[in-house]
């Protein structure tokens, strides 16, 4: 495996085509720890996460051109069931999209049902394309992080090359989990300063009202 083919199937990965990342960071990780490897650990992250934002830009691009009815009348044809694409799978990407605002961009590349298709609904609302950038590399990077780090996992306790895959198969819902798990963290990280920057300027608007009443 080459960077170049890292960067390729990570940037199907963040397209249509449903190739999950998780077959192809952790292995390309796990390869990367080996004597006689040529690649390493930092730039398969980084490689991977380019990837990712270029199939990224790639569907925000297409949505905003093609637009709202035509994206859901693909995504209901013969062609997009080819690619597991459906209006109620758009949909829900959608709506995520509209609850979380731009932060869906960030926590949306965290989750496995949502992440090749959040960059559909920024581009069919016309997002801030740096905003966009901003919050699809950071989200990237750090999913392609986790998988990296579970890379280095495996390498630790998978020692055969041709257990691998049957290993990544095992430990892929541990992996989810640490999706979910990040995703849990970050909410209750916003949560909190949401509430402490709320309680500040209460805070301030008392003080203003009492030195107002002297």
């Amino acid at each position: 495996m080459t960077y170049a083919v890292i960067a390729l199937l990570m940037g199907i990965e963040s397209s249509i085509v449903p190739l999950p990342s998780e077959v192809v960071v952790p292995p390309a990780a796990y390869f990367s720890l080996q004597a006689h490897s040529q690649l390493e650990i930092f730039m398969v992250m980084v490689t991977a996460t380019v990837g990712a934002y270029v199939g990224s830009i790639v569907n925000y691009v297409l949505s905003m051109i093609i637009g709202r009815p035509l994206i859901y009348a693909f995504a209901d044809s013969k062609v997009g069931h080819m690619f597991m694409l459906n209006s109620d799978k758009l949909r829900h990407a959608e709506d995520y999209f509209q609850r979380k605002g731009s932060v869906a961009i960030f926590l949306g590349r965290l989750l496995p049902a949502v992440r090749h298709l959040i960059s559909i609904p920024a581009g069919m609302s016309k997002m801030n394309f740096l905003k966009f950038s901003v919050y699809t590399i950071l989200g990237a990077g750090v999913w392609n992080a986790v998988l990296s780090g579970f890379g280095y996992m495996l390498y630790l306790v998978v020692p055969d090359d041709a257990q691998l895959f049957d290993a990544l198969e095992h430990y892929n819902e541990y992996l989810k989990a640490a999706g979910y798990g990040l995703i849990l963290l970050i909410v209750v990280y916003l949560v909190v300063r949401h509430y402490k920057k709320k309680r500040s300027k209460q805070l301030a608007a008392r003080e203003e009202n009492t030195e107002s009443q002297h």
